[in-house]
């Protein structure tokens, strides 16, 4: 299994060219689509079919990289393990094979089907820079719809391979970073206004949970939409006490780019547990606190 969740695009170019070619698979999703969307079709299929990787299977967030939505469990919470097992039966990944996830923003959604992968025991990895990588290092793009591969040996998908934690461990771990405990940290992957209580688009109540930390996902990538370098990440971190060894569960608005913040911390050394109800699921139980400001 891969020690490191990115490829670079030069990698990629050799790897698909290679006697064992990855499984590519288009992740490319947004909350707020910045295109009209086709109703009969999921969100990002349109980009898909005007320009993707070739051979890639387009992999739908809403339905397969998360299961029903509901306020008790959030607006993406995980799907469950046979369906996710279905899903990965219908990408025709081969057993023994790397999947490789991509998406147009930074891989701000293509690190859900990551972590996803990584939770089902499988081999995966995020191309750093994403579709707009891929293009700058020479690759071509095929337009239309791609049909998913039928390998002779299908990948067997287990569950529960990645740490997770529920909205009373999250309260716990919060509480406990509150109180002064030097390992115990919960990073807020969400915009800072969103993490203030300055502005709430989506969920019915703004702020966050007391005692998380505000560190947004976007702040992660460098211009080009790549992964920082090692060495800025680490030191970012490190500023929240995000730490090897440290106890840190992450969060966002749905558990989708707090996937994002997870890789980020992977890439130096620092496990993280995600919080998959995320502020969807926190925010909706009136019965649990709510903090504001910085």
């Amino acid at each position: 299994m891969s020690t490191t969740p990115l490829i670079g695009a030069q990698e990629l170019l050799a790897a698909v060219n290679s006697e064992h070619p990855p499984l590519l698979l288009d992740v490319r999703w947004q909350l707020i689509a910045s295109r009209p969307e086709d109703p009969a079709h999921p969100v990002g299929y349109a980009d898909y079919l005007e320009a993707h990787l070739p051979g890639a299977v387009f992999v739908d967030l809403s339905t397969e990289l998360a299961g029903p939505a509901s306020r008790e469990a959030g607006r993406h919470p995980l799907p469950g393990a046979a369906d996710f097992a279905s899903a990965v039966e219908r990408w025709g990944l081969a057993e023994g094979q790397l999947a490789i996830f991509y998406d147009d923003q930074g891989g701000l959604s293509a690190a859900r089907g990551w972590w996803l992968a990584r939770h089902a025991g499988l081999d995966a990895r995020v191309l750093d820079g994403g579709l707009q990588a891929w293009i700058a290092a020479g690759g071509e793009c095929v337009a239309g719809p791609g049909a998913p591969p039928v390998p002779e040996r299908p990948a067997t998908a287990g569950w529960g391979y990645m740490p997770v934690v529920d909205a009373d461990g999250i309260a716990a771990l919060a509480a406990a970073s509150a109180r002064g405990v030097e390992d115990a940290v919960v990073l807020d992957a969400r915009a800072g206004e969103r993490y203030r209580g300055e502005t709430e688009p989506i969920d019915p109540r703004a702020g966050h949970v007391p005692g998380a930390r505000s560190l947004p996902t976007a702040g992660n990538l460098a211009p080009g939409r790549r992964l920082l370098p090692p060495g800025a990440l680490q030191e970012r971190f490190a500023a929240q006490g995000a730490v090897p060894g440290a106890r840190v569960g992450v969060y966002c608005g749905s558990g989708v780019t707090a996937s994002h913040q997870i890789l980020a911390l992977a890439t130096v050394g620092v496990g993280a547990a995600l919080y998959p109800g995320s502020w969807s699921q926190w925010s909706c139980d009136d019965a649990r606190p709510v903090a504001t400001g910085a």
